[in-house]
């Protein structure tokens, strides 16, 4: 329980500001490969979570591109570590967070900023004093989808980092374990309805959250 906690929450800290970035750049730029970075995050939703996982160990495992790279020169492993299964979980909670971010930017009034910069506010002041603010239920609703999702991960994690007690068994892949052994179907209820509960609450906040960005920008 405490290590989902801590992947989940890993997840979403390291993943939003890329989160934050690239659903700028899908709502307010028009750039050659738009679509295909479009498609690219939304990726992991529709491929099976193995693959998802499998893409990683080739990528991020201690042979990969990308991981034996990590290793060498700042000794940051990924397979087989916790931090792999933050990684797996962030990768599968990223296009939620897109997602709510984007259509928070995609509802926000640009005449409200155009007066902003006509009063002569740089870009940047007029996105961390008009456009941010705006969008805080959304980016708070997407960290929040990200981390019940992320808190729910299972298929990319347990490919890529495996099912070991006390340093990648998540919440999901426990629940695997107790149903593959007699007498676990007791802990594996109990560890459902958290996951049940946990899953709830966020579904519940998320839409909460999207309700009072309709408020804010005046859509109801």
């Amino acid at each position: 329980m405490m290590l989902s906690l801590r992947v989940a929450a890993v997840a979403v800290i390291f993943s939003l500001p890329l989160g934050l970035l690239v659903a700028w750049l899908l709502s307010r730029r028009e750039f050659w490969g738009k679509t295909l970075l479009n498609g690219l995050v939304h990726l992991p939703l529709i491929l099976p979570p193995v693959v998802t996982g499998y893409l990683l160990l080739l990528t991020f495992g201690r042979r990969g591109t990308v991981g034996s790279f990590l290793e060498e020169w700042f000794g940051l492993v990924f397979s087989f570590r916790w931090t792999g299964a933050a990684l797996a979980a962030a990768v599968m909670g990223f296009p939620l967070m897109v997602r709510s971010i984007r259509l928070s930017l995609d509802a926000v009034d640009r005449k409200l900023e155009a007066a902003a910069a006509t009063l002569g506010a740089s870009p940047l002041r007029v996105f961390v004093t008009i456009t941010l603010p705006l969008i805080l239920p959304g980016i708070a609703a997407g960290a929040i989808l990200a981390f019940a999702k992320s808190m729910g991960e299972f298929g990319a994690t347990i490919t890529f980092v495996s099912n070991i007690p006390g340093e990648t068994q998540t919440l999901s892949s426990a629940i695997y374990t107790y149903t593959q052994v007699p007498g676990g179907d007791l802990a594996a209820m109990r560890l459902t309805l958290i996951s049940i509960v946990i899953s709830f609450a966020a579904l519940i906040a998320s839409e909460v959250l999207a309700r009072r960005i309709a408020a804010r920008v005046g859509a109801s």
